[in-house]
């Protein structure tokens, strides 16, 4: 594996994608089509952002909690 390719895995990786994502990214790459490349990269990004977005929502449920508790404890 040459080293670009692997940066971009090792990249991939830390960005929290799995191994079919991986692989997938691979495939382009080997087959040199940087505008499809690219475009993957794209949909990979739109996924974690998917992820961070319900993380928030997640959270933001936790601080009405913690403010309606606050407030009942007064």
């Amino acid at each position: 594996m040459n080293e670009e390719l692997e940066k971009i895995l090792n990249n991939l990786s830390d960005a929290g994608c799995g191994s079919e994502e991986l692989q997938k990214a691979k495939q382009l790459y080997e087959a040199g089509d940087t505008e499809a490349l690219i475009r993957y990269f794209r949909k990979c990004r739109c996924s974690r952002m998917d992820e961070l977005h319900e993380s928030q929502r997640k959270v933001d449920c936790l601080d009405y909690l913690i403010r309606q508790t606050a407030k009942t404890n007064r």
